[in-house]
């Protein structure tokens, strides 16, 4: 195998679930079928990799110092949704009537990796709640064991702001079983359960 091809696998397998099986499968596709399109996923792979930065505001991706979402004067200046990933923020926007700000963690709460309230841009997020704009901050963190922690942390930045904290509800899953459910979800869901009306 040529150096370069060499090369092309391994630089595949960066991608997140690819193995090199999977690298040179794609190589080979990409080199057999598809050299046209290739040269534009190498193309909009580099463009992207030298203009996409972050939102100044809230952290998610974007090409310019302050996002579309950021921008948009119609959005709710008094709702902020704090997610760890701009994956998650993504996936709410798609799924739900969310018309508030946000605000992208980048991570979660994990001292083993190195992750701080500073990786994290927690400063600039109690910036943003001091501003007074915000009443409710909405944390939309991963069930996880970092996440429940990071969302323990965000609670007491918005306490201390004056901000009302939220959480996401988390629970047993619509149109699911309960003999299927697993025991720590259902254990939080029998936990956080509320009265009917």
């Amino acid at each position: 195998m040529s150096k370069l091809l060499s090369d092309l696998i391994e630089a595949l397998r960066c991608l997140p679930g690819v193995g090199n099986k999977s690298a040179q499968r794609m190589a080979f596709h990409l080199l057999e079928r598809e050299r046209e399109r290739g040269l534009k996923l190498a193309s909009t792979l580099e463009q992207a990799m030298r203009r996409i930065g972050h939102c100044s505001r809230c952290r998610n991706f974007s090409e310019e110092s302050v996002c579309a979402l950021c921008a948009n004067s119609s959005r709710d200046r008094q709702a902020l949704c704090v997610v760890e990933s701009p994956t998650d923020l993504a996936a709410i926007e798609q799924a739900t009537g969310y018309r508030g700000q946000y605000f992208v963690l980048l991570g979660r709460l994990s001292p083993l990796d190195g992750l701080g309230p500073e990786e994290l841009g927690l400063a600039q997020l109690s910036e943003r709640l001091a501003e007074g704009e915000i009443e409710e901050m909405i944390i939309a963190t991963n069930p996880t064991v970092e996440g429940e922690a990071t969302a323990h942390y965000l609670a007491q930045l918005a306490h201390a702001a004056g901000v009302r904290p939220s959480r996401l509800a988390h629970g047993v899953p619509l149109g699911g079983e309960l003999e299927y459910v697993d025991r720590s979800t259902l254990a939080h869901a029998f936990g956080s359960r509320h009265t009917l009306s």
